[in-house]
């Protein structure tokens, strides 16, 4: 004769099953029934992660030429620029600079070169480092932007000059332009020399070590 279960034990079957398919991971659960945390998608249009895994995007390129230095008050002394003092040599000049400065060079060893930060304006460099018997031996300035040891700039007249170093100033007619004067402030073995138009006023000037410093040409 058939025996049949009896309903209680019938009813245990049943929650036995349930039991042993809820233990069982869901799709996308780990091993431990936990469901792995998925990162947020990045906003459109937000930079790539890097590589590494770090949370830092990468800098944004910069664009060409905005990190050309200014030079500012107080760095062109009677001794130099910043770090690099007249006497020192092409790379200490180019470190203490910081940025091109073109690929001058002398025309035969131990000539006179300058060196011009990159890109020259259209009207050749306005500011300039003379190299000699392969030392820095001289500062060119035609911007008013920068200012001389004491305070002297281009665009200044000669009474501004001359009001600003007392009687340090040494004044003598300019060697190419009619009116126009050369003025010179020694300063120990080295000097500053402001060159200005006909109507007085500065249109240049320059600081550096004898001779060099008298060059009226430059590595002309």
């Amino acid at each position: 004769m058939k025996q049949t279960l009896p309903a209680v034990a019938l009813l245990a079957l049943a929650l036995s099953a349930c039991g042993d398919r809820s233990s069982a991971p869901t799709s996308g659960a780990d091993a431990d029934g936990r469901t792995p945390q998925v990162a947020d998608p990045a906003p459109a249009g937000s930079p790539p992660m890097p590589a590494d895994g770090t949370d830092t995007p990468p800098a944004p390129a910069q664009a060409p030429g905005t990190n050309i230095p200014q030079v500012v008050d107080g760095v062109i002394t009677f001794d130099g620029f910043g770090p690099a003092a007249f006497g020192s040599t092409e790379e200490e000049v180019r470190m203490s600079w910081g940025n091109d400065l073109g690929d001058a060079a002398p025309s035969e060893p131990g000539g006179c070169y300058i060196l011009k930060p990159q890109p020259i304006g259209t009207t050749d460099y306005r500011l300039g480092f003379m190299m000699e018997g392969d030392r820095f031996v001289r500062i060119d300035v035609r911007n008013e932007g920068y200012t001389a040891p004491g305070g002297g700039k281009v665009g200044m007249d000669r009474a501004e000059i001359e009001r600003l170093y007392g009687g340090r100033v040494e004044a003598s007619p300019h060697k190419y332009v009619a009116g126009a004067q050369t003025l010179r402030v020694a300063e120990g073995d080295k000097a500053l020399v402001f060159e200005t138009d006909a109507a007085g006023k500065v249109t240049e000037w320059r600081i550096g070590v004898p001779p060099q410093i008298d060059y009226v040409e430059g590595c002309g």
